[in-house]
């Protein structure tokens, strides 16, 4: 199992890469660089590959909605070379709550639109041929009833490291995780229990696994939880309340989140609907008390050592491939240190 963390850009992002060069040293193979609406995400992956050695750097994840498709290839090969090879793109939708209030682009079609990039950034970085794509979502070069008509094919002037960068996709919905598991290297799910897993995309990911290409490696899955290894450290399993109830609760709005949606399907219809009512209403604290414990235990990688090696069985027996971590701790020390342990653990299974 490969061990991925999300990079945190509370403190900057010049912070941040200081403490995966630390991680890398302790084990991390993978460190996602999230983009939200935070400073962009190509910027500080850019920055991260001149301060690193071996960890694969993968943007975690960029919405679809705010670059064109050569873009992203762009980027991808770009930072790919940058790194040495060491690049993943992560892409997903996002949502439109960000993408229309914060961007200014329609929400739209998001499945059609990840399998045609996909398909794009797949002929920029082979170079095999000048670019043409005829999509319902894209058309490169743009047809001549849509603008002057003067566009013209054209491929990447440089030679990327690789000519197939690993692209991750964080998905939720049916159609997007089987088109994830039929097209993607890697696949980004969020409120992933390893009991309920095969009950909401089972299905989703037998159907796309199914298409896929047999030359392909199989689909990596990353998910884990947040690690604190030892004893007496089950409290800080709480810690996992206010993100849980931000996204459960206030992520988009009533019938339109998808967040809580998979909160739901997972076994937590009530709690799913009390937990997005007391949010929607301003009792933050109130939502965040809801969330039930069973959930945060279920989702959490923090306690005594034979607690862990359980948790990680029953994720690697229900699919999950690599580990997409935090490390709880006070100091940077302290996170380095549990990286350390959870390396030596996993390493051992």
């Amino acid at each position: 199992m490969r061990i991925a963390t999300l990079m945190s850009y509370a403190a900057g992002f010049k912070t941040a890469t200081d403490e995966i060069v630390e991680l890398e040293k302790a084990g991390l193979d993978v460190a996602f660089v999230p983009e939200a609406y935070s400073f962009d995400a190509p910027t500080a992956m850019g920055y991260l590959a001149a301060k690193t050695n071996t960890v694969t750097i993968a943007s975690g994840i960029i919405p679809i909605y705010t670059r064109t498709p050569t873009l992203l290839a762009m980027t991808a090969a770009g930072l790919d070379d940058l790194s040495d090879g060491r690049a993943m793109l992560g892409i997903g939708a996002g949502g439109p709550q960000v993408m229309e209030g914060f961007h200014g682009v329609p929400f739209n079609a998001p499945t059609a639109r990840l399998r045609e990039i996909i398909e794009i950034c797949r002929k920029v970085w082979k170079r095999e041929e000048k670019l043409v794509h005829d999509g319902k979502a894209y058309q490169i070069p743009l047809r001549q009833d849509k603008g002057t008509g003067l566009g013209v094919p054209l491929k990447l002037i440089n030679h990327p490291v690789r000519n197939d960068i690993p692209i991750t996709i964080a998905s939720l919905g049916q159609k997007s995780v089987e088109l994830t598991a039929e097209a993607a290297d890697g696949w980004l799910p969020v409120f992933y229990l390893p009991s309920q897993a095969k009950n909401i995309w089972g299905d989703a990911l037998a159907r796309g696994k199914a298409k896929r290409d047999p030359n392909r490696a199989p689909l990596e899955i990353f998910s884990g939880g947040a690690v604190g290894i030892g004893e007496g450290l089950e409290h800080l399993r709480d810690m996992g309340r206010p993100q849980t109830a931000l996204y459960v609760g206030g992520m988009g709005a009533r019938g339109k989140n998808f967040y809580n949606d998979i909160f739901s399907k997972a076994g937590y219809q009530k709690e799913a609907a009390e937990i997005q009512d007391l949010y929607l209403s301003g009792k933050k604290e109130q939502a965040e008390a809801a969330i039930p414990k069973s959930f945060l235990d279920q989702t959490s990688l923090i306690g005594p050592e034979g607690f862990l090696r359980d948790q990680l069985a029953e994720l690697k027996e229900s699919g999950v491939t690599s580990l997409n971590v935090g490390f709880v701790g006070a100091t940077r020390a302290d996170r380095v240190s549990q990286c350390e342990q959870l390396r030596n653990i996993v390493d051992t299974l």
